[in-house]
Parts: structure tokens; C-alpha cells; sequence
């Protein structure tokens, strides 16, 4: 018996990625480990738009210039689905602080600044179905099964 759960998480490759031109490497490594593209959208995010995804951190030292980070470019917005996916995305983008994210990580082999991190992901399934649904619409959302294809 499978003891994993499916489950779906949003991760924003934010202006850095796409001004270094990286995303698609990032993407592999998401794809890689099997995690299952189910949304995607390429978007200027405005300021009230930035204020609402991050505003649990309105009032830290940090948050004026990562709104202000995020509104220099668009960004790669997508849904990730996968058994433990929001655990598994967390790990493979390593911790926030580049001092703490190792080599092999996202943020280990890509993050220069902290404060200018290239890559966001839900931090719990409850952040996960708050930011997807400020993402994206149910009907934006594909879902489906490898088992539909010619090619398995």
C-alpha cells in the first residue's frame, strides 16, 4: 500500500529566472523527480497582486524590496502536483537563506542574493490551496494521468 499523498503546490520562478534565462533547467529538476506539471502562466504580477501573496510578511524588514523585486519583471507561475509535493519542492529548492541552501539545491546552485530569491514555493498544503487560487482559475487548472497517452 502507498503511504505518499498527491497533492498540489504552487512555485513562482520569479524575474531572476527568466532575466538569466534558467527556467528551463529549474523546470527539469522539477520534472525529473516526477512531479507533474498541471498549470503554467507567464505574468506581470501588479502590486496589490504581490501585497496579497505575500502579505503574511507585511511588516518584516524584508518585505518593501520583495515587493518591489517581484514587480521588476514577470514572473512563471505554476501548479505542481505529485505524492508529497509540497515537501518534495521545498527540499529540492532548499532553504530561503543562500547561506543555509547546499549545493545541489535550486537556491544552492542559482540564489546569489537572499533577498533577491529567484524561486517561491507553498510552504504547507493550506499556503498551497491560498496561493493557487490567487493564481490561477479551476478551469486554467489541466489535470491528468499518464496513463492517457499513446507513448506509455
Amino acid at each position: 500500500m502507498n503511504d505518499t499523498q498527491s497533492q498540489k503546490t504552487l512555485v513562482l520562478f520569479k524575474p531572476g529566472v527568466l532575466q538569466r534565462r534558467i527556467a528551463g533547467e529549474i523546470l527539469n529538476r522539477f520534472e525529473r523527480k516526477g512531479l507533474k506539471i498541471i498549470a503554467m502562466k507567464l505574468l506581470r504580477m501588479d502590486k496589490p497582486m504581490v501585497e496579497a501573496h505575500y502579505a503574511e510578511h507585511k511588516g518584516k524588514d524584508f518585505y518593501e524590496k520583495l515587493v518591489e523585486y517581484t514587480l521588476t519583471g514577470p514572473v512563471l507561475a505554476m501548479i505542481l502536483e505529485g505524492d508529497e509535493a509540497v515537501m518534495i519542492v521545498r527540499r529540492l529548492i532548499g532553504p530561503t537563506s543562500i547561506d543555509s541552501s547546499l549545493p545541489g539545491t535550486i537556491r544552492g546552485d542559482f540564489a546569489a542574493h537572499t533577498r533577491l530569491n529567484i524561486i517561491h514555493a507553498s510552504d504547507s498544503p493550506e499556503s498551497a490551496g491560498r496561493e493557487m487560487a490567487l493564481f490561477f482559475r479551476p478551469e486554467e487548472i489541466c489535470e491528468w494521468t499518464d496513463g492517457n497517452s499513446p507513448w506509455f
